[in-house]
């Protein structure tokens, strides 16, 4: 990128260049020296000696210098070997056939994560393997030959996904809640708060909320069906969905801000991001942990959570006025009470 612009460059591109300067530029983005970090591999073997490689490093190993060897062959790497290398992996991370990324439904080159890469049983180790690689590669300026859906770019920084991401994600479903929101749906839409999904040739019902099968979607309603995902995939312990505290609960996270709703996913679970996949594969300390809300506490007491295990502990609160004050209080000002 030229240290000059001229006049006739876009504003974007102006942009975009300070950006990339200023986050270069961050002390976390420098090389540690002295010292390198050696990666040998074989090309018939490139995904499995990669992962090998890299996983058995630790992250600060990874932020020194480059040197990668292809072996078998004689060559110093001044740059072109790591680059062919980041070249070569990205085309082997992303093959179908491993089941960790589909091509979107979009076009013919940008990709998704496969809903159903779980039929890997090592889908998780590999995810943070990847995840590792587009790291190394921002870090040492090397370039991956593949392109996401805009969600998963989103996830990555932490930014809410909205309706026009799923357009690339799957767009017929896009298409058909679009047409929801901007039509009036009275006695023309025959839904309830359910989706179906195929898994594997069986097709298995979903509640977007507690007791979803039995609450239609109404012109009233419509934009909270668009928009659910976290009730969906959520466990309770000592209480059931219809409770009264537990329709308070989503009735508030419905009612509040993305950034309201951010701050009490972090005190639950330790960040603020969720998952790529939604909800559905959000992480605990000892692997995938659904979001859960257990009946526990004196109604007088503030909300507990248990980061670890993606739980709150929730007091059996005695009115909707009584939870919503508790439960802001309670994210608001979680280092001056329990969370563990």
């Amino acid at each position: 990128m030229p240290s000059l612009l001229g006049d006739d460059v876009p504003q974007y591109k102006r942009d975009f260049r300070l950006k990339l300067i200023n986050f270069r530029s961050q002390p976390a983005m420098r090389i540690l020296t002295p010292g390198f970090v050696n990666i040998t591999v074989r090309r018939a073997h490139l995904f499995e000696d990669a992962y090998r490689e890299i996983m058995t490093k630790s992250p600060e190993q990874l932020r020194h210098r480059l040197k990668v060897t292809f072996e078998g062959e004689i060559g110093e790497d001044f740059g072109g070997v790591s680059r062919e290398f980041f070249f070569l992996l990205s085309h082997e991370m992303f093959n179908p056939e491993y089941c960790l990324f589909e091509l979107s439904s979009h076009d013919s080159y940008t990709l998704q994560i496969n809903p159903f890469s779980s039929v890997n049983p090592e889908h998780l180790n590999y995810f943070m393997f990847v995840g590792r690689v587009v790291g190394m590669a921002i870090f040492h300026r090397r370039f991956l030959d593949s392109y996401f859906v805009s969600s998963f770019y989103k996830r990555i920084v932490g930014k809410p996904t909205a309706l026009a991401d799923l357009e690339s994600v799957d767009a017929d479903l896009y298409r058909s809640l679009k047409w929801t929101l901007e039509n009036d749906i009275t006695d023309i839409l025959d839904e309830t708060f359910t989706i179906e999904d195929e898994r594997f040739g069986e097709i298995v019902t979903i509640p977007l909320l507690p007791g979803g099968a039995d609450v239609p979607v109404t012109e009233e309603n419509k934009k909270e069906y668009v928009e659910d995902d976290w009730a969906k995939f959520t466990d309770y312990k000592g209480y059931k969905p219809q409770d009264d505290v537990i329709q308070w609960f989503w009735q508030l996270i419905r009612s509040w801000t993305d950034e309201k709703r951010s701050r009490l996913l972090q005190f639950a679970t330790g960040t603020s991001r969720v998952p790529v996949n939604g909800f559905k594969d959000l992480q605990g300390a000892d692997g995938p942990r659904r979001f859960t809300i257990e009946k526990t506490g004196d109604p007088s007491s503030l909300p507990k959570s248990h980061t670890c295990f993606n739980r709150i502990d929730l007091p059996p609160y005695k009115d909707l006025e009584s939870l919503e004050s508790r439960l802001t209080l309670a994210i608001e000002e979680s280092g001056s009470f329990e969370q563990e």
